[in-house]
């Protein structure tokens, strides 16, 4: 049974009736049905904290789209749990992928500034001021590319750029 099925709270139910009708009255193939079922089941079991059901998912899903935008947000999610299993570097490259199929991604930017800046934190922690300072930079440019698309959605990087004169 497909996880949506399976989903007991409401709005996750409001969620899949919703899709399911949509999916029925929308000009879509069955293969982007399909894709889109997964990424949907894909998207519960994360919020679930069921990473591996999820990836599978998510894969299955990329298997199957082949829209560059759609992809992006499967690409988005996937580095979203690399990112939550403390993995980075795979984070990376898939919030990397996701932005050069979707540019205006400001959570995939802001998400690469975060793993940078912590990273840095990391640097400074281990007396390596310079590679430090080098992190901190390209976290800033992230963090400034994702505020010009999403203005209002990242105060604490504003605050950070400011009081750290990388406005």
């Amino acid at each position: 049974m497909p996880r949506s099925q399976r989903n007991d709270n409401f709005i996750d139910k409001t969620f899949t009736v919703i899709a399911d009708i949509l999916l029925k009255v929308l000009p879509t193939s069955n293969r982007e049905k399909q894709a889109f079922s997964y990424y949907r089941d894909g998207m519960s079991a994360q919020s679930e904290g069921e990473y591996a059901e999820a990836l599978q998912n998510y894969y299955q899903a990329m298997r199957l789209e082949t829209d560059a935008y759609d992809r992006s947000y499967i690409l988005y999610n996937i580095g979203l749990i690399h990112t939550s299993n403390g993995e980075h570097g795979r984070a990376l490259e898939y919030y990397y992928q996701a932005l050069e199929r979707n540019a205006s991604l400001p959570q995939a930017l802001n998400n690469i500034a975060v793993i940078y800046h912590y990273r840095g934190e990391q640097a400074i922690e281990n007396d390596e001021t310079e590679i430090s300072k080098i992190l901190f930079d390209k976290a800033a440019d992230y963090w400034k590319e994702a505020i010009r698309l999403a203005p209002t959605n990242y105060i604490e990087a504003v605050n950070w750029l400011k009081i750290t004169n990388r406005e």
